[in-house]
């Protein structure tokens, strides 16, 4: 994912999440990598998401559109870094713009431990490479996988 048009430094934003949910660590991972569960929380509230691929082993691909309550495509593609079942799981994603080059990528580092009645997940999300365009996307990132974590919440219950 080669990023064209005024790159700027790595390491602009970080987005650091912790969640506690009511299922298993094998529960909460298998929902980050089976195809049907990603597309029912993936996304913001309110947002619908169509997963095209995803291949769930290093270097396997991810590609999902997600559709916001007006109707904006945001396209993402993807590809996983570390699969440690139930414990780890690190994946680059990166926003694609309207002429299909990306526009930023993400480092998403996800730890699964188990807790009292569930699992606690901890998210890194971090911004390795932008372009100058990016950023005003930046914004709602933080809140985005916030509701997208309530959701899986939701989904795994």
């Amino acid at each position: 994912m080669a990023i064209e048009g005024g790159v700027m430094e790595a390491g602009l934003l970080e987005v650091c999440l912790t969640r506690r949910v009511a299922a298993s660590p094998e529960v909460v991972f298998a929902a980050w990598i089976d195809r049907e569960q990603l597309a029912k929380w993936w996304g913001p509230k309110g947002f619908t998401t169509r997963v095209y691929q995803v291949d769930a082993r290093v270097g396997g691909a991810i590609l999902v559109d997600m559709r916001s309550p007006d109707g904006v495509v945001y396209p993402m593609s993807g590809r996983f870094v570390t699969i440690d079942r139930p414990h780890r799981l690190v994946f680059v994603t990166a926003s694609i713009d309207e002429h299909g080059k990306p526009m930023f990528e993400v480092m998403n580092t996800v730890i699964f431990n188990e807790a009292r009645g569930g699992t606690e997940i901890s998210l890194v999300a971090r911004v390795i490479k932008t372009t100058t365009a990016a950023p005003q996307y930046f914004a709602g990132m933080s809140q985005g996988w916030c509701q997208s974590l309530d959701r899986l919440t939701e989904l795994v219950a």
